[in-house]
């Protein structure tokens, strides 16, 4: 013992109580919430520090709709309930009819004047309707499944989808799509009975939601859309 009730033996770090990091009456001083562990010590094993993003009490945060990549919507998801981004929206009656009307101007007119050059009356109209109606047919087969559109379309901003979305129609599903194209090789009706499945055609487009014709629905399901 020495003088003044101060014994150097009973603090052996440095002689005075309440060391750094350290309780005087012999406790370990645990860091409080959001405090740092003092120089030295390392965290309780078990016990992370709330981190970025983290709920203090543990409770790991959810986002309120599906993430993508730096905190964005998914890809494809609106949190809105709107269409998303690859989404596709149908062409409507009236642009398609313009698109056809192009399409067929496309085609008919060139043939018409050679055949009008080679043959006369009544065989040039025949010939005509037969050649024209063929031509038609396969125009738009080739169009679509090399282009996935045809010129009438490309200049009005339409495309034709098949069943599934996928860019270009089969020779079969394209070969369905456009048969009533080719009822004008029947001699004399040829030409009313395509106007009938044309009308036809234009009264089921009208009335689907998604925009489909008939020949639409007997090809699988074959779409005209925007873009």
């Amino acid at each position: 013992m020495t003088s003044g009730g101060y014994d150097p033996n009973q603090y052996p770090q440095g002689g005075q109580p309440g060391g750094y990091g350290q309780d005087p009456y012999g406790q370990q001083q645990q860091p409080g919430y959001g405090q740092q562990p003092g120089y030295g010590q390392q965290q309780p094993y078990g016990q992370p520090q709330p981190g970025y993003n983290q709920d203090p009490y543990g409770q790991q945060q959810q986002p309120a709709y599906p993430q993508g990549q730096y905190g964005q919507p998914a890809y494809g998801n609106d949190p809105y309930g709107q269409q998303g981004y690859g989404g596709v929206q149908p062409a409507d009656l009236g642009i398609r009819i313009g698109a056809r009307l192009i399409d067929n101007l496309i085609v008919s007119i060139p043939l018409t004047i050679v055949i009008y050059l080679v043959f006369t009356g009544s065989t040039a109209q025949i010939v005509s309707g037969a050649v024209t109606s063929l031509a038609i047919y396969g125009y738009f087969i080739g169009m679509e499944v090399t282009q996935g559109t045809s010129l009438g379309k490309k200049m009005l901003g339409l495309r034709v989808v098949a069943p599934g979305g996928a860019p270009n129609l089969t020779p079969e599903q394209s070969a369905k799509r456009n048969l009533f194209q080719i009822v004008g090789l029947i001699p004399c009706i040829g030409g009313l009975i395509s106007l009938g499945l044309a009308i036809y055609i234009m009264i089921t487009i009208s009335q689907d939601p998604n925009k489909q014709g008939w020949h639409d629905k007997f090809a699988g399901g074959t779409q005209v859309v925007k873009g």
